[in-house]
């Protein structure tokens, strides 16, 4: 049976009740790392995003986004790896994906290791091996290939904000890599 479309943007909140709900509620997301694999399974290669930081530098990040009302979490998936890396990324996400870990993320820093000062929000991280073509897209500014090595570099972790670096720690350990 094919999936149901909907209009989801008639459900879709407007920026001042966004920031309404931000203050009362967690808002679900999804984060993706994007991997390259060779045949083997091996991973060889971890993409980056390079993006303007809120304090005015530039910081590496993985994709990640919101989960819309009524959207499955591999819709959002898909969704937002082809926002971030095009429409030819060709992700290969499985029909029912299941998180490496969840990450909590809090106004208040310190209560964990992530940290959004819009709100408090759940978000559900995922390893997806692409194949395609991909190059950044919306705000994002470059993308990075960089190997699992390069990637568990401290330089590259402390780089990325909000706990970012954490999850790609994390990834990287349940790939199996050395961190």
């Amino acid at each position: 049976m094919a999936p149901i479309e909907l209009d989801r943007n008639e459900s879709w909140l407007s920026r001042e009740e966004l920031e309404g709900v931000r203050g009362r509620v967690p808002i679900l997301y999804v984060n993706a790392v994007p991997v390259r694999v060779e045949d083997s399974g091996t991973v060889t290669a971890v993409g980056l995003l390079l993006r303007a930081s809120g304090s005015g530098g530039m910081a590496h990040e993985l994709v990640s986004g919101r989960v819309m009302y009524h959207e499955r979490i591999r819709d959002a998936l898909l969704r937002h790896l082809e926002k971030d890396l095009g429409p030819v990324a060709l992700p290969k996400v499985p029909a029912s994906p299941q998180p490496f870990t969840i990450a909590e993320y809090f106004p208040t820093p310190g209560i964990t290791p992530y940290h959004d000062p819009r709100q408090h929000a759940v978000s559900l991280a995922y390893i997806v091996p692409v194949t395609g073509d991909c190059a950044p897209q919306q705000d994002a500014l470059d993308l990075a290939w960089l190997s699992p090595e390069e990637a568990a570099r401290p330089s590259v972790i402390e780089d990325m904000d909000g706990g970012h670096g954490v999850l790609l720690r994390q990834a990287l350990a349940h790939l199996g890599h050395p961190i």
